[in-house]
């Protein structure tokens, strides 16, 4: 049997012969038409050359007039797991697309360590700057360049999904993506962290251990626990967020929600403009809208992405 050099269970081991075992999130959905919302789903490629790609939904009735919402999602899994076809977001994303008639595109983006941070956040931009060519005339996928309304964009996502949406808004108030324009975020459980405790997160130092590890793992380049795209209040760059909302939701049982409270604190110390809310769950676990979507913490959030989603 192959020695283990790393051991990040239940998410991830890697062996000394270089075998990569994946524990969690390599499930796959078809990507077909979801039979109980109607919404409709199907996969592209954005850069075939380093296999990025996204899947995108879009709902079941369009008025073939009036845009729509665009919605760019960034899924979890601590850089290392899931993508943008698992199981775990089928449901979720039909149910927003159908519920707040919107256009979303889940970002495909490459996973550590075959390929470690900040490979990810350079997919994800990758991504976007091919969002925006559509803004313009120039994309070529229907659905976006149809009925996207690239006045009225969105970014969100869970876990590290949402750490990345963070810094794509800081990006886009950086260098801008022609001819969108960026109305909010919406956090889910973001994933940011931090070299020294804050508030309750020594109540448990090993999960603390194993966040750490999982951070340097997936950024084995970076500067540590307090590189900026880990530790917002260490970015220099904050004050730069591109849009003016931001809504967190933090669950009560997760080890993260300290960072997502402190979050909305260090966006307003840095000069921000815009309005911060967060949102904390009582008795929920980390994603907990992911793991049981139609249960009443889920469909009140839900509700309150939908509302975010539809913000005139």
């Amino acid at each position: 049997m192959a020695e283990i050099e790393h051991d990040l269970s239940p998410l991830i081991r890697v062996y000394k012969d270089g075998r990569i075992e994946r524990m969690m999130g390599e499930g796959f959905v078809p990507p077909e038409s979801d039979p109980e919302t109607g919404v409709q789903i199907k996969d592209i490629e954005i850069d075939p050359q380093i296999n990025l790609s996204a899947r995108l939904y879009r709902p079941k009735y369009i008025d073939p007039v009036q845009k729509i919402p665009l919605f760019v999602y960034f899924h979890g899994g601590a850089f290392v797991i899931e993508s943008a076809s698992s199981p775990t977001y089928h449901k979720h994303l039909s149910m927003v697309a159908a519920e707040a008639k919107v256009i979303i595109v889940s970002v495909n983006y490459r996973l550590a360590p075959e390929y470690p941070l900040p490979i990810a956040y350079e997919d994800s931009w990758i991504a976007l700057k091919w969002i925006a060519s559509h803004a313009n005339g120039d994309g070529y996928e229907p659905w976006i360049k149809d009925h996207a309304n690239f006045n009225r964009v969105y970014f969100g996502g869970d876990s590290a999904g949402g750490n990345i949406a963070h810094h794509m808004a800081i990006r886009v108030g950086l260098e801008k993506l022609e001819g969108v324009k960026l109305d909010g975020i919406f956090l889910a459980c973001p994933y940011f962290w931090g070299k020294d405790l804050i508030d309750g997160e020594g109540e448990n130092l090993f999960v603390k251990d194993c966040i750490d590890k999982l951070w340097l793992f997936a950024n084995p380049n970076g500067s540590g626990l307090d590189d900026p795209l880990i530790n917002p209040e260490k970015d220099p760059k904050l004050c730069s967020l591109g849009c003016d909302k931001v809504v967190v939701y933090v669950a009560g049982k997760d080890a993260l929600r300290f960072r997502g409270l402190y979050y909305k604190e260090a966006l307003e110390k840095s000069g921000w403009p815009g309005t911060v809310e967060v949102v904390e769950v009582k008795d929920e676990e980390h994603v907990f809208h992911l793991f049981a979507p139609e249960a009443d913490n889920a469909m009140a959030m839900l509700k309150k992405l939908v509302s975010f989603l539809n913000q005139s």
